[in-house]
């Protein structure tokens, strides 16, 4: 199983939404289950951000703001949880 690394941007996020919206909060913490159980398939439209990196995805949490996240062989890292890429 790989290690789950927040970046403070993406925590930053996650206590916006906490604080503004608990329901998008709930949505991101589903996405990070899913992202954990398998980072490349699953719920949020999983998509590569090739231009970014060939290890960067996004899911979508709605139509405005996705989470963003790195692939490494040991490690996912959320970096962030707000806005489109």
């Amino acid at each position: 199983m790989k290690e789950i690394v927040f970046d403070k941007d993406f925590l930053a996020d996650l206590t916006y939404w906490t604080r503004t919206n608990p329901r998008m909060a709930l949505k991101v913490l589903e996405l990070i289950e899913a992202v954990r159980r398998d980072p490349f398939f699953g719920i949020g439209k999983p998509e590569p951000l090739c231009h970014l990196g060939s290890n960067i995805w996004s899911r979508r949490i709605n139509q405005e703001h996705q989470i963003v996240y790195c692939v490494t062989m040991n490690k996912v890292i959320f970096a962030q949880a707000r806005y489109h890429y």
